[in-house]
Parts: C-alpha cells; sequence; structure tokens
C-alpha cells in the first residue's frame, strides 16, 4: 500500500483521514463529480484493478502515457455521494501496488 501519510512516525492514519473528510467537506459541495488523480506503471493489470474500484459509480475516464510509455495517468471524474466515498475510493485504490494518488 502507498504511504499516504509520509514518513513522520507521530502521524496516525486515521488522524490523516479524518482530517482529508474535514477538507472535503468544507470545500466541496456533496454530491458532486471528484476528480481522482492517479500515475502508475505502465501496465494493463494495474489499470483494470483502479477501474474495478469505479464499478457501480457514474465516472469518465481519461488517460495518457508519459514520453516513454513508462507510467499512465490516469484521471477519474466520478459522481459522490459524500467526503467518506472519497475516502473509501482512495483507501481501495491505495491497495494496488505502485499507484501514486495525486
Amino acid at each position: 500500500m502507498i504511504n499516504i501519510i509520509g514518513n513522520d512516525p507521530n502521524t496516525n492514519p486515521e488522524d490523516f483521514y479524518r482530517s482529508l473528510k474535514e477538507k472535503l467537506e468544507d470545500t466541496h459541495d456533496f454530491p458532486e463529480d471528484y476528480l481522482f488523480k492517479f500515475i502508475v506503471t505502465n501496465s494493463d493489470a494495474k489499470n483494470t484493478e483502479i477501474f474495478r474500484v469505479f464499478d457501480g459509480i457514474k465516472f469518465t475516464l481519461s488517460t495518457r502515457d508519459s514520453k516513454n510509455c513508462k507510467y499512465t495517468a490516469i484521471n477519474i471524474n466520478a459522481f459522490v455521494l459524500d467526503a467518506d466515498q472519497v475516502i473509501e475510493i482512495y483507501k481501495c485504490v491505495g491497495k494496488v501496488e505502485g499507484v501514486l494518488m495525486l
């Protein structure tokens, strides 16, 4: 799983997600479209793992390969109901090895 809380041993993942939820609720008017951005090594299998997280969710997708085709940028604009759903999606995508979440 990607380390989204950095190298600070004092940072608790639950504190991070609580803070993220507050920021999302302060800056977004849910339900709404939310833009998720990911970078992965260029692999159809990894792309498929990410896309499966969005099964059952209305979304639009765009991808772009890096100049040397080693990485793929994935933008997914998904209709989400609330901050909890955004966080759950990030947690699920975070289980895919080698994903950078922006």
